[in-house]
């Protein structure tokens, strides 16, 4: 097993482009005969997300209300009668007044530069959260394609415990045979061969299951081959340098949005004016003239103060969000990288030290209980047995450990990031 040592923003997953991506993928690969890799997974599973979609509606959501935020407030048109149906000299029809105007609200305090300013904001916002329900499902994909690996890499170990099995029981159904063993002897050893049977059909199924619950992500069938090559193969390359992955890119867009409400909610607290224009008929001799008036809100209760403290404070808790998601993100790339170098050291030991000293145990321990004499028991023998298919799927145990925080660190590291670009880029 060899051991190797050693911000941009993402734009939405759409929709057109997978579907592309994913005839790429079914013509690349054959798609029962060849080995699935991890990207063809990947690819299969992205064109397949439902998610995508409703990414788009999003988007094109949050850009009709950028639309709609650079829209200015409507005119309005109305009608004035003054004098009209009144009393004594005001009961006549023709003292009545009336007044056509067209009454227009100016906006001030860059009301409408802050709304486009938040509508900006919000799309970046709902891009950044597409992309992170993208992440987490190619993630899902990945952690989905070990566990199907794992699955495979233990048949071969239920395929040597049968073997084994089948071993013991020729060799002693010879000794009970020459009555050096007794008739129970036997029946221990087509025990021990029926259960490995039993444990090498249920390995298969589980690997078909693995297989199948991979397949799924796509809505395929579990009729494709896997090599486990990479599962036997570590890379615990050191992390590169942090950047700014999707995740603080998320709570950036967040704060982006909370400092442009605080302009907006700024904006609220200066007074719009209204002013009007229009023409007064004079019903008494059928005179005409030009109005103009205005009026502007004195601002004497609502200031709107306390809609910009709102305002700043989802700012601050933001800001603190996101300063904690640093810190969070490099103690859990310290926890995940020191827990699978320990892993990796217990197989190391494991290839170096079990395994070795189990082998030999086991041909001393069968060389001895063929030659007879009853040195060795048929129970000892099924013991030195076992310790190697322990070791061997505790090995594998290790490896699926491994590779399953190695998923965690590249959801952490956005490190699909680059494959998301080249299927956007087709």
């Amino acid at each position: 097993m060899p051991i190797q040592s050693g911000g941009r923003r993402v734009a939405p997953l759409r929709a057109a482009l997978f579907a592309g991506a994913f005839a790429l993928a079914l013509s690349s690969a054959a798609l029962a005969a060849d080995a699935l890799s991890l990207r063809d997974a990947l690819i299969r599973a992205a064109a397949f997300d439902p998610s995508v979609p409703a990414t788009q509606a999003r988007l094109d959501a949050a850009e009709a209300g950028l639309r709609q935020a650079g829209v200015r407030p409507n005119p309005t048109v109305g009608v004035d009668l003054e004098n009209f149906a009144g009393t004594g000299s005001a009961s006549l029809l023709d003292r009545s007044e009336t007044t056509l105007y067209y009454q227009q609200t100016l906006e001030r305090g860059g009301k409408r530069e802050a709304r486009t300013d938040v509508a900006r904001a919000e799309i970046t916002l709902a891009a950044a959260r597409g992309d992170i329900r993208s992440l987490d499902l190619l993630a899902q994909v990945q952690a989905a394609w070990i566990e199907a690996l794992a699955a495979q890499a233990l048949v071969p170990v239920a395929e040597q415990r049968l073997e084994i099995a089948l071993r013991l029981e020729r060799d002693v159904s010879r000794r009970v045979a020459a009555a050096r063993d007794p008739l129970f002897t036997g029946e221990r050893a087509r025990t021990a061969v029926a259960q490995a049977r039993i444990a090498l059909d249920q390995a298969r199924e589980a690997a078909r299951n693995a297989r199948a619950a991979l397949a799924a992500y796509w809505g395929g069938a579990p009729d494709f081959a896997l090599d486990t090559t990479p599962f036997f193969t570590l890379d615990l390359t050191a992390p590169p340098p942090l950047g700014e992955t999707p995740d603080l890119l998320l709570l950036g867009a967040e704060r982006d949005v909370a400092s442009a409400r605080i302009q907006l909610e700024r904006s609220r607290s200066v007074q719009d004016p209204t002013v009007r224009g229009g023409v007064r008929y004079f019903g008494d001799g059928n005179e005409a003239a030009f109005v103009v008036g205005g009026s502007i809100p004195l601002g004497r209760y609502d200031t709107n103060k306390a809609a910009v403290e709102q305002a700043q404070a989802m700012r601050v808790a933001v800001e603190r969000d996101l300063d904690a998601a640093r810190i969070e993100r490099e103690r859990e790339i310290a926890r995940l990288t020191a827990r699978r170098a320990a892993a990796a050291s217990e197989i190391a030991r494991i290839d170096a030290e079990v395994l070795p000293s189990a082998d030999r145990a086991v041909r001393l321990v069968r060389d001895g209980f063929n030659q007879g004499g009853g040195a060795f028991t048929y129970m000892e023998v099924v013991e030195a047995e076992r310790t190697i298919i322990d070791a061997r799927a505790r090995r594998i145990e290790l490896l699926r450990s491994i590779h399953l925080d190695g998923v965690r660190l590249d959801r952490i590291l956005a490190r699909h990031l680059p494959l998301i670009a080249r299927l956007e880029a087709r």
